[in-house]
């Protein structure tokens, strides 16, 4: 195997792989922990979390990583406690905090002098070139082909060049959306990136948290299935069709009864955080199940440990630059 290690400024990961944080639980300890032993970096979606079972789950992907790779949590910026759950994850001696959906400055100061690397996810080379000044030692770069919500609506094939251009050829770039086979990893490193993010593919491993019905979709899904959405965050989104997802897309969808407000500006056209826990538990059809465009074309849906689904990527990888 011929695949470079990937640098996240004080840590190394053996693979250059990075498991996509997916929130309300999708990607928890157990998933995060069993990604990292493998040498890739294992992530825990942090947002709609408790900061005490944000602690437990950290400690939990530590016990059964062992020591090894890396372990990040996922925190979106427009959640309302995310300076509680960033503070949570750096006084936990979290390796990496990757952040998207919004940009944060202040999370670098909140950073400094810890052990917690900070790497935000983003969409443009304006964006990732700001994240380099603040001291960001990486960037995730994702394209539309992402699941859930999304910054852009350009191809991750057009803004990744972009980006290597703007950050220079030595600065770690990590490429995100749509990926589905170990081809695209040689593909995203031609495009001037250093490692792939996934998470789609993850959510068909034991180890992930969701419900069996939550899988089902994905194991079912077909052409067409795959929809852009409208969320209460102010940003678009990748789901798969079910009947809430439908009621969303001709309006009809129904508004909440409360708020409990845990995010920053929401327009309260549906509750996203209740739709995202609904499938997450097995009501996917009055909820929202996120992925990624390309779910479709994933050939083996069955249900498998995340080491396995790695070894799988792995050798699509060594097949596709040997042919």
């Amino acid at each position: 195997m011929n695949l470079p290690k990937f640098k996240i400024g004080r840590y190394t990961a053996d693979l250059p792989l990075i498991q996509g944080g997916m929130a309300i639980r999708i990607s928890t300890g157990a998933l995060a922990g069993a990604v990292a032993k493998t040498g890739a970096v294992g992530v825990i979606g942090a947002s709609g979390m408790a900061f005490e079972e944000l602690a437990e789950e950290i400690r939990l992907a530590r016990q059964i990583a062992g020591g090894n790779g890396i372990i990040g949590v996922n925190i979106m910026f427009a959640a309302r406690e995310f300076i509680g759950l960033v503070n949570t994850a750096i006084k936990e001696k979290i390796d990496v905090i990757f952040t998207g959906a919004g940009f944060s400055r202040d999370i670098f100061k909140m950073a400094k002098g810890s052990v917690t690397e900070i790497v935000p996810i983003v969409s443009s080379a304006k964006f990732a070139l700001l994240s380099k000044k603040l001291g960001a030692p990486a960037v995730v770069v994702e394209g539309k082909e992402a699941g859930g919500h999304l910054g852009t609506l350009r191809s991750i094939k057009e803004i990744l060049p972009e980006v290597r251009s703007a950050v220079g050829p030595d600065f770690p770039v990590a490429g995100a959306g749509g990926f589905y086979h170990g081809s695209q990893i040689a593909e995203f490193m031609r495009l001037g990136a250093n490692a792939v993010q996934i998470a789609t593919r993850f959510v068909l491993a034991e180890e992930c948290n969701a419900a069996r019905a939550y899988k089902e979709v994905y194991q079912r899904a077909k052409e067409g299935d795959v929809v852009i959405i409208a969320s209460p965050v102010g940003m678009p989104g990748h789901a798969l069709k079910t009947a809430f997802v439908n009621r969303i897309l001709d309006k009809s969808v129904p508004t909440p009864m409360g708020c409990d407000y845990c995010l920053k500006n929401c327009s309260l056209v549906y509750c996203i955080i209740q739709a995202l826990i609904n499938s997450q538990q097995g009501d996917v059809e009055n909820g929202v199940v996120f992925s990624g465009e390309n779910v479709w074309k994933i050939k083996d849906r069955t249900i498998r440990p995340a080491a396995a689904i790695i070894k799988d990527i792995l050798n699509e990888y060594e097949e596709s630059v040997n042919v």
